[in-house]
């Protein structure tokens, strides 16, 4: 597997090695090694979740305050998404940049989505199965969002807002310069 950085370092794409023949193909998606060379420290993913959706659904963007703060490794099973992370570090040279990443069931790619980050995403074909690992537990105290059409973040997400579809949570997050509650950048969220 590849691991690469993107323009913002500390969300990493994940591209797997696809062997396939005739008979269907096998990918390793998920090596704890490789990935903590690469990082240089390690993460301890806990508890694997997966969604269903169809075209124009999106999710986001979430992330989860200390002590439940959570890194993400995401990727498509089957359909497509636009998967999004946003630096919501204060004091980052990245704050409120994000790094847009086209994921698919074809494609195989993943992306790290560390601590520190919103994360969202909006599926782009039918009947998309979207799956990822956290390595904290949900915690509805630590729940928090920030506004997927916050203009001063200028996400392209891909698709008109009439054909949006979100959580009543998901409409009513505030813009990232009204988030009350963020990550400091230089704080080590991994301790």
């Amino acid at each position: 597997m590849e691991l690469l950085k993107t323009e913002i370092s500390d969300v990493v794409i994940i591209q797997p090695k696809v062997h396939g023949d005739s008979r269907g193909y096998f990918v390793e998606t998920y090596r704890q090694d490789k990935l903590e060379a690469f990082l240089g420290f390690g993460v301890d993913f806990c508890q694997d979740n997966e969604s269903r959706s169809d075209k124009g659904v999106l999710r986001g963007l979430h992330f989860q305050l200390p002590p439940f703060a959570q890194t993400k490794l995401v990727r498509v099973i089957r359909g497509s998404v636009l998967d999004v992370a946003v630096d919501i570090r204060r004091g980052s040279p990245t704050f409120g940049r994000h790094v847009a990443i086209f994921l698919s069931g074809e494609n195989k790619k993943q992306v790290l989505i560390p601590r520190g980050f919103a994360h969202g995403f909006v599926v782009l074909e039918d009947d998309t199965v979207f799956a990822y690992k956290v390595d904290n537990y949900y915690s509805p105290e630590c729940d928090k969002g920030v506004a997927f059409d916050d203009a001063s973040l200028g996400i392209d997400w891909q698709l008109k807002g009439g054909d949006l579809k979100l959580s009543d949570k998901d409409k009513k997050q505030p813009a990232l310069s009204k988030a009350k509650e963020l990550f400091e950048y230089g704080v080590n969220y991994y301790e």
